[in-house]
């Protein structure tokens, strides 16, 4: 495949040991039709989710979680200062070539990004089911959906595929809310919901990674002048400072949204727990999270490194 100059990767996880690559070749070429097992829908517990290697994927793809990742999409813009991302090919003025868009979601990132560069040619890896069409977009089907989210392989194939000299950005978020002032406890709800997340994953053959780690393992695969950068969002309006109460009602909604997605397969498939004992845990989770005396946050990272010159 021809090199890329800029990579970008909103990701959430590793994944099993399926290591296939996340951007051979064969799974990058553009098409106009799918696999009708990619385009299949799994329906559980109300919601609807990707057919494919049918229950490995436990984020749903319906219209609930594709409006959750827009609305998700626009609290990354609002922490960014309405940037696209933090590395240099996000400047108005730097002139890209082929970017690629790594944990996709409904595509909007790519559609902005192509919107605000003309001369670059943007390519997605994501769901065919969860994008939004755009004339501009060249869109991929996938071969593997949890594998083209893992960090550490991710990166490796970042090195062999950017043009010398291009950049790679991961925004991610850690899975486990935190609080500076001892507020958010571990006897309450919502920091044994990030627990209990954590437990599953295991089960299910995953593991949320520590965003920390991200810089580490590019610089492992031979990124350089790496840079990291660390944000919070709120998850009420308990802060004091305007930003910070405007992000944490943001930050609320989306997690409102996000609970009972990101839990209710993890918890019924391997867990074992009901669907109506995810929902009542959920209850409590729902108490902390719209708690002001509970100064919890989400923390928030950008890592970026560049490809060393030839």
């Amino acid at each position: 495949m021809k090199a890329l100059s800029y990579m970008s990767m909103y990701t959430a996880f590793s994944a099993d040991d399926d290591r296939d690559s996340v951007i051979e070749e064969d799974t990058m070429s553009s098409t106009a039709s799918v696999s009708s097992s990619i385009l299949n829908y799994r329906q559980e517990n109300g919601r609807t989710y990707h057919a494919y290697k049918d229950g490995r994927y436990y984020m749903p793809n319906d219209e609930t979680e594709n409006n959750r990742l827009d609305l998700q999409h626009n609290l990354f813009l609002l922490t960014f200062h309405n940037k696209l991302g933090l590395s240099p090919p996000n400047l108005p003025d730097f002139k890209t070539g082929r970017v690629l868009d790594l944990g996709t979601g409904t595509g909007i990132w790519a559609i902005d990004y192509a919107d605000e560069h003309p001369e670059a040619e943007v390519r997605i890896y994501a769901q065919a089911s969860q994008t939004k069409g755009s004339p501009r977009l060249t869109f991929s089907a996938v071969s593997t959906i949890t594998s083209r989210l893992r960090i550490r392989y991710a990166a490796a194939d970042l090195t062999r595929n950017l043009t010398p000299g291009g950049y790679a950005e991961f925004q991610d978020v850690d899975v486990l809310l935190q609080s500076d002032d001892g507020t958010l406890t571990e006897d309450h709800a919502l920091r044994k919901w990030g627990h209990l997340l954590s437990k599953a994953a295991q089960e299910h053959g995953t593991r949320f990674i520590e965003t920390k780690r991200i810089g580490q393992l590019m610089t492992e695969t031979g990124f350089i002048q790496m840079k990291e950068q660390q944000f919070k969002w709120p998850v009420n309006r308990w802060p004091r400072e305007k930003r910070y109460k405007e992000l944490g009602e943001w930050s609320n909604l989306n997690t409102q949204d996000l609970l009972e997605g990101l839990s209710m397969a993890l918890f019924t498939r391997c867990l074992g727990w009901t669907p109506e004992e995810v929902r009542v845990f959920l209850i409590d989770v729902r108490k902390d999270l719209n708690n002001p005396r509970i100064h919890a946050y989400w923390s928030i990272r950008s890592v970026y490194g560049r490809k060393p010159d030839a």
